[in-house]
Formats: structure tokens, C-alpha cells, sequence
């Protein structure tokens, strides 16, 4: 009976050491790649605001709904860098929807770009504490765009590597 017992534990213990994790669907990873792109971008965004390189801190997007001084301190730039983090899974589905068979760098840095026109063209009356294009600095435009830039590649390559490398092992494994 001791050598049933202990025979089924290590046969149980095999059997969970065979199993695999189950990967990721496609959805969860776009869900990541935008939430990853968003909070990280926005980290180096709030760096160059540290460092004077932009006049534009994170917490901007918090201007048209919250109130009061605390979203210009630092809890409002941290506040301001979660939620980016949760408005770039949509602008990451977004991409999906629109871009995602392109496997190309020059999609992101489109896309990019197309985002800083949004911004800083289109939603700055929305945005009370940004100033119009006319009166941003010099190092304030080519940081933010760059930001863009650089976001918008790692969104879209990101996003267009998962979707080929989903296609490619559906084909592979299709053919096995």
C-alpha cells in the first residue's frame, strides 16, 4: 500500500513537472506591450521633465479632469505615469486594429508621429496647461517628438513581431 502510495505522489509530481504554461493569448499581449510602452515612455518622459529637456511632465494628461495643485507634484506625475500606462492600451489596440501586418519600423515611427499630432495638434484645447505649437520651446518639440517617435516604434514593432510570430507558429504547426 506504502509503495502505491508513494508510486501515485511520484507519478503526480511528474505529471506537474511535464505540464507546460500556457502562453499568453495575443490580446493579453498587446495588453501588456501597451500598459509596458506606456508606463516606460512616460518614466523617460518624466526624466527629460526632471532634466529641463521638455516643459510637458506626464501629469498633463491629468489637466481636464482632476483639480487642484497636487497633479503638478510628484504624486500627480506619478498618478499622470499609471494612467498613461492604461490610455496606451488603447492607443496599443489601436494599433492592432490598424497596423498590425506591417513589419516594419517605419509603421511605428508613422504611428508615432500621428500621435504627437493628436496631442499637441488636435487635443491641445483640451488640454488647459499645454501651450499651443506656436509657444512650445525648441527642446520641448524635439523631445516630445522623439518620445513619440521612439513610442510609437516600440508599440508597433512590438505588436507586429507578436502577430507574425502568431502566424508563424499557426503555419508551422498547421504543416506538422
Amino acid at each position: 500500500m506504502e509503495k502505491e502510495t508513494q508510486q501515485d505522489q511520484n507519478d503526480q509530481e511528474q505529471l506537474e513537472q511535464d505540464k507546460k504554461e500556457q502562453p499568453l493569448t495575443f490580446t493579453s499581449k498587446v495588453v501588456t506591450i501597451g500598459v509596458v510602452g506606456g508606463v516606460f515612455w512616460s518614466l523617460i518622459g518624466y526624466l527629460t521633465y526632471l532634466f529641463k529637456f521638455t516643459k510637458v511632465p506626464p501629469s498633463l494628461i491629468l489637466s481636464p479632469w482632476a483639480l487642484g495643485e497636487w497633479k503638478n507634484e510628484q504624486l500627480g506625475q506619478w498618478i499622470g505615469i499609471l494612467a498613461i500606462g492604461l490610455v496606451s492600451i488603447l492607443v496599443a489596440f489601436l494599433y492592432k486594429v490598424t497596423l498590425v501586418k506591417i513589419n516594419n519600423m517605419l509603421a511605428g515611427i508613422g504611428y508615432g508621429l500621428v500621435l504627437w499630432v493628436i496631442v499637441f495638434y488636435l487635443l491641445n484645447p483640451m488640454f488647459p496647461e499645454l501651450p499651443s505649437i506656436m509657444k512650445l520651446d525648441k527642446n520641448t518639440m524635439i523631445t516630445t517628438l522623439c518620445l513619440y517617435l521612439l513610442y510609437g516604434v516600440f508599440i508597433g514593432y512590438s505588436i507586429s513581431f507578436e502577430y507574425h510570430e502568431n502566424q508563424r507558429d499557426s503555419t508551422s504547426y498547421s504543416n506538422k
